[in-house]
């Protein structure tokens, strides 16, 4: 089966979340990176990070699944879900041939 590419974008609850997060948002947080540091170490995930846009930061992945549904089971096992929220977007990623397969 060939890989579905989506573009991920994590919206913080608030414009100036990256550097109001308290302690607990914080600890969350990590463990997002964690959380997706393991997702691309499995190739599920090409890149992902904060986008440090001045009007607001926020989190960008590029993710490459078997099927829509294994993204929303990825997303929903975010601890970052839990204080923020997911959009995605199909994508046309040009990649090479080497990571498709």
């Amino acid at each position: 089966m060939e890989k579905q590419f989506y573009a991920v974008y994590l919206k913080p609850s608030r414009p100036d979340f990256a550097t109001t997060m308290s302690e607990s948002e914080k600890a969350i947080m990590m463990q997002h990176i964690v959380y997706w540091t393991e997702k691309l170490k499995q190739g599920k995930v090409y890149a992902f990070g904060p986008v440090l846009d001045p009007k607001e930061t926020y989190g960008l992945g590029i993710v490459a699944v078997e099927s829509e549904v294994e993204l929303k089971q990825i997303i929903s096992n975010d601890p970052a879900g839990k204080i923020n929220k997911y959009e995605y977007f199909p994508m046309r990623a040009v990649v090479p041939t080497i990571l498709t397969s």
